[in-house]
């Protein structure tokens, strides 16, 4: 049986990109949407994510911005002492659902269809419990799924494993650790980070780690990324370090480290030069506790594991006795061509401001319903930055991301929306009429604009000599 559906707007996807291009589209409009969703809640990638993962943004700059996340409150105690909470994986899916039950759905406009496959070629979606077909008939069809955000629960190692070795996703780490006497972590992003602090924080001696690091990568101080809405805040001071750290670089190489040198940017280890860059946030605590591991093995990717050895692409490494192999090294942003975000009657959610994925659809959502103009002028608002993977690409978002800021500043309707942001992390309360406001506002566009030839100049630099 086919049912066919109506509305303005069918959103496919109930992930954080869908809700919050979601929620604008209710705040600043009469419009209708349809949400239609593989899973069987709204959160996406969160549904499945391990027990023991925390949000690395504080939780008052993240979800829909109309809905709180959190008590805009500081952690008093833990690793994370002294900076604003981050929500656990827990918190974020009934966030999501609450969004879902409290706001999207008594609203009157909006249709949530879970457990449904999308098919891109017909435009018909299909109920996986049922097998219902659904069709649509809506103005704009907007596809949250486009980044595809994967966690390792949710795919087989990418290893091989012998009959008498053994494996688990990350989610099993707490049922599993009572049972080994070690543990072999394998992935050197976010997810490998957290599964060695869960291990530290319960009491593993460092000793019993093995951590399978194919690439080190830069992470942020925490500190330095912590919300702000005035200039003098460490956020603010940390989007005009990077200006000042490229407008002083002799070259490609120094200006990455001017930036470690005022630790605007941290590595795991001060001796090996980091070529990886992956968004993650760490405070000195938890760096001083992930620098206790010393059984680090960097001979590259884990390709095969026996009850006695592993093989990696570089060479082959003993198996310690009655371990257990923690995957953790699913591709958590995987690297997508960009895309034209308005598009006929198809918008495709993609991250326009570093590292922020759910701020940046709410933002797409705003310059849907705000910004009065064609659709050139509307991809020039939302251009796509693109998701990190090597040393370089800190260079290329940070550029991308200074290009964004000074096309932003020219659009009120943008202008305005960044400043009521409950979600925006680094902008300041744009108070044109105050003389120091102001001021500070001209003085950040100049040095933008300083920046912006000096940064590309570096970053045709670095791609010449990667």
């Amino acid at each position: 049986m086919t049912v066919v559906l109506e509305a303005d707007y069918l959103v496919v996807g109930a992930g954080g990109m869908g809700m919050a291009f979601a929620d604008e589209i209710l705040s600043h409009s009469e419009a209708s949407i349809i949400i239609i969703d593989k899973n069987f809640s709204p959160g996406g990638h969160w549904n499945y994510a391990y027990p023991f993962v925390r949000l690395h943004q504080t939780s008052t700059c993240y979800g829909v911005n109309s809905t709180e996340l959190g008590g805009d409150q500081r952690d008093e105690f833990g690793l994370n002492k002294g900076c604003y909470e981050l929500a656990s994986g827990r918190e974020v899916v009934a966030y999501f659902d609450n969004v879902m039950r409290r706001r999207f759905l008594p609203s009157g406009r909006v249709q949530y269809i879970p457990m449904c496959e999308y098919d891109k070629e017909s435009g018909t979606a299909k109920n996986l419990v049922s097998g219902e077909i659904y069709e649509f008939r809506a103005k704009k069809i907007v596809d949250s799924t486009y980044l595809n955000v994967t966690v390792p629960s949710q795919r087989a190692p990418t290893f091989d494993l012998s009959a008498d070795a053994k494996a688990v996703a990350v989610n099993e780490l707490p049922r599993v650790a009572p049972y080994y006497d070690n543990f072999v972590i394998v992935g050197s992003g976010k997810t490998g980070m957290d599964a060695v602090l869960f291990l530290l924080s319960n009491g593993i001696d460092p000793d019993r780690i093995t951590w399978i690091m194919p690439a080190d990568a830069w992470m942020f101080d925490r500190f330095t990324v912590d919300p702000g809405r005035k200039f003098s805040d460490p956020v603010t001071q940390y989007a005009i370090g990077i200006l000042q750290c490229a407008l002083e670089a002799e070259n490609y190489r120094d200006f990455y480290d001017r930036l470690a040198g005022r630790e605007l940017i941290v590595q795991l280890d001060s001796a090996i030069k980091p070529t990886r860059w992956r968004c993650a946030t760490f405070t000195p605590l938890e760096l001083e506790q992930l620098r206790r591991v010393k059984n680090i093995v960097r001979m590259g990717y884990l390709e095969a594991v026996t009850n006695t050895e592993m093989k990696l692409s570089k060479g082959g490494h003993p198996v310690p006795s009655n371990a257990i192999f923690i995957d953790c090294a699913a591709d958590g942003l995987p690297k997508v061509p960009e895309v034209k975000v308005f598009d006929g009657n198809r918008i495709t959610l993609q991250t326009v401001r570093m590292c922020q994925q759910v701020y940046s659809a709410g933002f797409i959502g705003n310059v849907e319903c705000n910004v009065d103009a064609d659709e050139d002028r509307k991809n020039e608002l939302c251009r796509a930055v693109p998701l990190p993977y090597l040393e370089i690409d800190y260079l290329r978002c940070a550029l991308k991301n200074t290009i964004n800021m000074s096309v932003w500043l020219t659009e009120p309707a943008v202008v305005k929306w960044i400043n009521e942001s409950r979600t925006d992390l680094f902008s300041p309360l744009l108070d044109f009429d105050d003389p120091e406001i102001a001021a500070n506002i001209q003085a950040m566009g100049e040095l933008i604009q300083q920046a912006i030839p000096k940064m590309e100049s570096l970053l045709s630099e670095g791609m010449q000599t990667a």
